[in-house]
């Protein structure tokens, strides 16, 4: 989760979100780069006591400062468009979970497992535990398996919510009346925090997303706990 005076990334939790980092890493080389070329060639123009008036046009110049920039967005374009892709990418799920989101909380359904299903609420402060976070723990995990296609379908039963959890990369809107869905590959076990990220009503602050990632077994016998 994110720590006060953390100006970068969660650590990632799945292959999309690596990939996330990884981009922004590309991106920010690129802006650096424009950025040290620019700053010198002002510091260069601004100390130079040289001036010329004559020139009124340079067809050099002027395929220099086209062809530059046209190449240093086709730099960011192709890596943005294969992880657009890569992030709409859904490949033969091995468990789907219906996310339904309700003013304020979040409603969850196994509909592979003989229906399970729970609603998870925010724990207020006074009822936390040494440990848990503040705004962040709620009653009820949504718990699933590491290394797993997952597919997660949301929607909404009131207003537009927005399911996201940072560390995974991920986030869709919960619209009323639609169907979103998006794929998770969790890559290792832990809890991983998220929060509405779409302004939903007075309590928008108060609906966290608590994800629990285990491995197979433990899974499964979670699995036949709950269908008792």
């Amino acid at each position: 989760m994110t720590y006060w005076g953390q100006l970068g990334f969660q650590d990632a939790c799945s292959p999309l979100m690596e990939q996330i980092i990884f981009f922004h890493d590309h991106a920010m080389f690129a802006i650096i780069m424009v950025l040290t070329m620019v700053m010198y060639m002002s510091m260069i123009l601004m100390t130079n006591k040289f001036s010329c008036f004559s020139i009124t046009e340079s067809q050099k110049i002027e395929t220099i400062w086209t062809i530059a920039p046209a190449l240093i967005l086709l730099f960011l374009a192709l890596p943005s468009l294969r992880l657009l892709y890569l992030l709409d990418e859904t490949n033969h799920p091995l468990i789907t979970i219906k996310t339904m989101g309700h003013q304020w909380y979040w409603s969850y359904e196994y509909s592979d497992f003989l229906d399970i299903e729970f609603d998870s609420y925010m724990i207020p402060t006074n009822e936390l535990e040494l440990g848990n976070f503040r705004l962040l723990e709620t009653d009820h995990h949504l718990i699933l398996p590491m290394k797993t296609n997952t597919r997660i379908i949301v929607s909404s039963a009131d207003v537009i919510h927005s399911w996201t959890v940072p560390s995974l990369g991920v986030k869709v809107d919960a619209i009323p009346g639609r169907l979103n869905q998006l794929m998770l590959y969790p890559s290792r076990p832990g809890l991983f925090y998220g929060q509405c990220s779409e302004i939903c009503g007075a309590n928008h602050s108060f609906m966290p997303i608590t994800l629990e990632i285990v491995n197979m077994k433990y899974f499964i016998n979670w699995l036949n706990l709950m269908n008792e």
